[in-house]
């Protein structure tokens, strides 16, 4: 995380992101770097076989919250295979 602000919050957002991840099989990476010309965070995901899926939150949509983070974050990883 770069350019978001306050420190309390990033750790909130990250153990929110590892929640979401812990039981996704293979290495996973997300990004969020703030903006330093608006109100928008880039969230960057990617994963094992090539997934990759970016988003732009949107803090005067709440989309800064940990719980929304985690929320979108769970809609934009593939279906659980079985």
């Amino acid at each position: 995380m770069q350019n978001t602000g306050d420190p309390r919050a990033r750790g909130e957002i990250v153990a929110v992101i590892e929640h979401v991840l812990s039981d996704k099989p293979g290495e996973w990476r997300v990004s969020i770097v703030g903006s330093h010309a608006n109100d928008n965070w880039e969230m960057k995901v990617e994963g094992p076989e090539g997934f990759e899926r970016s988003y732009t939150l949107v803090g005067g949509a709440g989309e800064y919250q940990p719980v929304a983070i985690g929320k979108l974050l769970v809609k934009l990883l593939p279906a659980s295979r079985s």
